[in-house]
């Protein structure tokens, strides 16, 4: 039996990323312990959200039909985009810049799914309402 322990770690990565420490102190007796370890414990790091992230592979892996799915529904969106902004790279620098160019694009995606789907009269009275 493997006693774990969680400890966080003050000097993470980065502040988003808390990193947890798992020490397992496996058995003086067990014969597989030269295999994990030379010491008197196994230090094994670990996010700690990463109980998600399983719990996200679990699910894909019970439906694996969901990601291709998903990808399906997203790509078109994208595509869309990259080729209206010339499908190659971003015009601005800087993070600021180029999450508004973005974001630019995206309003613009959308207002054009707007005019297709309801069309401009009714988005016309809807703006002005």
């Amino acid at each position: 039996m493997h006693n774990s322990v969680l400890i966080t770690n003050p000097f993470a990565p980065t502040k988003s990323r808390q990193l947890g420490r798992n020490f397992s102190m496996p058995g003086q007796n067990c014969s597989l312990k030269s295999q994990c370890t030379t010491g008197p414990e196994r230090r094994i790091p670990r996010w700690e959200h990463e109980h998600l992230l399983d719990a996200v592979q679990q699910r894909l892996d019970a439906n694996p039909l969901a990601m291709r799915q998903r990808r399906e529904t997203v790509e078109h969106p994208f595509g869309t985009m990259k080729a209206r902004m010339g499908a190659t790279h971003f015009l601005t620098k800087t993070l600021p810049k180029v999450a508004a160019e973005m974001a630019l694009s995206v309003l613009a995606y959308n207002l054009t799914r707007v005019i297709n789907i309801v069309g401009t009269k009714p988005l016309m009275a809807a703006i002005v309402a």
